[in-house]
């Protein structure tokens, strides 16, 4: 990309004429595990379709034409779309002739087997349980609601953009398979069932059943969105429900799913929830657990699965740590109204490659079973200093001696982290994103307008040479304005009348500075290799500058291979792989060795030889780690050959057109890293033992009275407790009321704590 930057006192003019036409590939699923459905529904012209604005209806979308249509279009529009038909109508029957159910029911020893009053009670709590979880949709109110939202949409967004291709991929998969699809989404607010709907419904693939969690909203709510097709677990499947009640309502809810499937409505599942962003819920594994277990018993033949992701400019329900309320209940009617008086910006949908959710299963299931050590044995000791060990091993591999039901929870598991991770990798970035990025993480102390204008623009680029694509196009100028308008609650603009240029300085507050944060979370699924690979080296510099003497030595350290792709591979260990967008099916022996050639391939790292000139060398590996042949690479020569072979060594460069970005790319996992800080010393806080949900909303308020920089999202909140966990620095003991969360007796000591703060902080600034 070309940049042309005018010297000061002139106006900066730049265009990007790319945008909208070399935009990156339509995003495919897993080569790796979805190897036949690679090709499917897939073509390479799809992805030069262009966009579309759903929200935007006019009488070309009618059957008529004239005065009087131009002005009720949209009604007439929404009244002609076709809905599919519902659910059998002998719905409850079926449910009640289910094996499922019938073998639940057989086993109940309340009054003999065979009693026409014993038949007829348990016939009535299955009714009972279908009412809470489903109700018939009603056409009318789902036409009259649906042209409300149009309204809204338009009153809320600019635009509400929509791929033809992945549009046209997916209607394709609709039309040539028969198979049921089964949408899998991120979510970023409560509103974005009811986008999603009106979306599916308004393309023609249907109006959507949308699973939601036993507490999603209240009674009144809850019944108008099961007319609109909303589905809700029972609240018999509570943990402080007895077992029985459980046991019936988990088959229900089974069966209508299998029925669901059969009459091929489609499926909409929430992947996570939208104060835990990349963080799989419970809900979501419950409803991927009941999909699955239909292709399992051969209720339908397969179930394609298309990931769904979903990009704002500003989320609707505003920033969580602005209001509480409306964070939480985004669909109640003060949030609506708050809304309506806020600028969003634009919306963007996108949908990802169907794949099988058979071949998924079948490939997973059939990689050989290897047991794995635990992130306690692997991690710990070098935490500790008690041991050298080097971590390795794949990820979340299938358990070589498993039960089959353990084998089931770690494929749910598996399919459910897949899926969100395509659904955040498909998912576009926005502009506001960007610019929130540049001004957290590279100008937090002020940047003339021109100055952000090209920053903008070399982001911009990176992204997509990142295969990432954006949610706009058009004159740059206009784009980093849009930006500032959406962010001027957080951004003062100076104008400089004699230079003819603006001087944008982000406020210093903690509200301020959290906002971007939150703005800018989307960058970091983007650059989450890069990003980890900056921090490693950070960690070795940081080691080998005691010995340099100063900071500008650092351009004078040689960087060993083995040493690079330890820390490399502690950080990945440390760190989850939905915080970091990487691929969970890989393992991490191979992201290490990806991740090194992108930091060669982006330019931060140069080959070096060590003998060629007298350096420093940082190289505090295990010889027998140095010798490891990384990415499945053969080596066909004699062993004592390796002892010979010269080591792999980098130095550190700036690449060219790119300033700074070897500190962007740091910055970006500050908040992740300082929060896991904070967490370790929050562990000194609490009286032992406690419920996880009680540690989690704590340790949130003890995160929001420390530094700025650390955004407290319940997400962070989550991955540090799931870390800790794994590393076995809290245990989980079993009670009446549930787990709870007690201290391991290691980590009782000070020092203890300290040794993993230190370790995790030499990782950041």
């Amino acid at each position: 990309m070309n940049i042309w930057v005018c010297d000061s006192g002139q106006k900066v003019e730049i265009f990007i004429p790319f945008l909208g036409k070399c935009r990156p590939p339509l995003w495919r699923c897993c080569q790796t595990c979805t190897l036949r459905s690679w090709d499917d529904f897939y073509r390479e012209d799809l992805g030069s379709l262009g966009f579309r604005n759903a929200i935007r209806v006019t009488e070309e979308d009618t059957r008529y034409r004239g005065w009087l249509v131009r002005r009720v279009c949209g009604l007439i529009a929404v009244w002609g779309w076709k809905i599919p038909a519902d659910v059998p109508k002998d719905l409850a029957a079926r449910i009640c002739r289910s094996k499922r159910v019938r073998d639940v029911t057989s086993s109940w020893s309340l009054v003999p087997r065979g009693d026409n009053e014993s038949h007829q009670g348990w016939k009535e709590k299955v009714l009972e349980i279908l009412a809470e979880i489903q109700s018939p949709l009603s056409f009318l109110t789902l036409r009259l609601c649906n042209w409300l939202l149009l309204k809204l949409l338009s009153r809320l967004f600019l635009n509400v953009q929509l791929h033809r291709g992945q549009l046209e991929m997916v209607l394709r998969a609709s039309r040539m398979s028969d198979t049921p699809l089964v949408f899998l989404s991120t979510q970023k607010s409560q509103l974005d069932g009811l986008l999603l709907t009106f979306l599916l419904l308004s393309q023609g693939l249907g109006a959507p059943r949308v699973a939601g969690g036993a507490q999603l909203a209240g009674p009144r709510l809850r019944a108008l969105l099961r007319r609109l097709g909303g589905i809700f677990l029972p609240s018999g499947m509570k943990r402080s429900q007895r077992d029985q009640d459980k046991a019936l309502s988990g088959a229900v809810v089974a069966a209508y799913v299998e029925e669901v499937l059969r009459s091929h409505q489609p499926l909409l599942i929430f992947l996570e929830e939208p104060l835990a962003a990349r963080h799989l819920s419970a809900p979501a594994r419950q409803w991927l657990a009941m999909v699955h277990g239909a292709v399992r018993d051969g209720s339908v033949p397969d179930v394609l699965l298309v990931p769904v992701g979903i990009a704002y400019d500003v989320v609707p329900g505003g920033f969580p740590g602005e209001d509480a309320v409306s964070a939480r209940w985004p669909l109640s009617l003060w949030a609506a109204c708050r809304a309506l008086c806020r600028n969003l910006g634009c919306a963007r949908v996108d949908f990802g490659q169907p794949f099988s959710l058979q071949e998924f299963a079948a490939r997973t299931l059939a990689q050989p079973s290897r047991t794995e050590e635990s992130l306690e044995e692997l991690l710990l000791p070098t935490i500790l200093g008690t041991c050298s060990r080097q971590p390795g091993g794949s990820s979340a591999p299938i358990p070589s001696g498993g039960t089959e039901r353990e084998k089931e929870e770690m494929l749910v598991t598996r399919l459910g982290l897949h899926s969100l991770h395509d659904s955040v990798a498909c998912s576009a970035v926005m502009a506001v994103g960007i610019t929130a990025a540049l001004l957290l993480h590279k100008h937090q102390e002020g940047v003339f307008f021109s100055w952000l204008m090209a920053d903008f623009a070399w982001l911009l680029e990176e992204i997509l040479l990142h295969q990432r694509d954006v949610g706009f196009s058009g004159q740059l100028r206009v784009l980093v304005q849009h930006s500032l308008i959406l962010l001027k609650a957080r951004v003062t603009l100076y104008h400089l009348s004699p230079v003819g240029d603006a001087l944008v300085v982000p406020e210093g507050s903690v509200e301020a500075l959290r906002e971007l944060g939150y703005h800018s979370a989307a960058i970091l699924p983007v650059f989450g290799s890069e990003a980890v690979g900056a921090c490693a080296i950070h960690a070795s510099l940081t080691e080998m500058l005691p010995f340099v003497g100063a900071p500008a030595g650092a351009a004078s350290v040689v960087l060993s291979q083995g040493e690079l792709q330890q820390k490399i591979l502690e950080l990945l260990r440390l760190l989850p792989t939905t915080l970091l967008g990487l691929q969970p099916c890989q393992p991490l022996e191979l992201q290490s060795q990806d991740i090194l050639d992108k930091l060669l391939l982006c330019g931060l790292l140069e080959p070096e030889e060590p003998e060629s000139s007298k350096r420093w060398v940082c190289d505090l590996a295990p010889s027998h780690f140095g010798r490891r042949r990384l990415g499945g690479t053969m080596d066909f020569s004699d062993s004592d050959s390796e002892d010979r072979a010269p080591k792999r060594c980098f130095k550190l460069s700036e690449p060219q057109g790119s300033p700074g970005f070897f500190r962007f790319l740091c910055q970006l996992l500050r908040p992740t890293l300082s929060t896991y800080v904070r967490a370790v010393a929050f562990l000194e806080r609490p009286s032992w033992p406690q419920p996880e949900d009680a540690y989690v909303e704590a340790l949130l308020e003890f995160l929001a009275e420390g530094d700025g920089f650390v955004h407290p999202t319940r997400s962070l909140a989550l991955s540090s407790l799931q870390t800790f966990k794994e590393l076995g620095v809290l245990e989980e003991l079993p009670s009446s009321k549930g787990s709870l969360l007690h201290l391991s007796e290691l980590f009782l000591s000070a020092a203890s704590r300290e040794k993993l703060a230190a370790f995790i902080q030499r990782f950041t600034d």
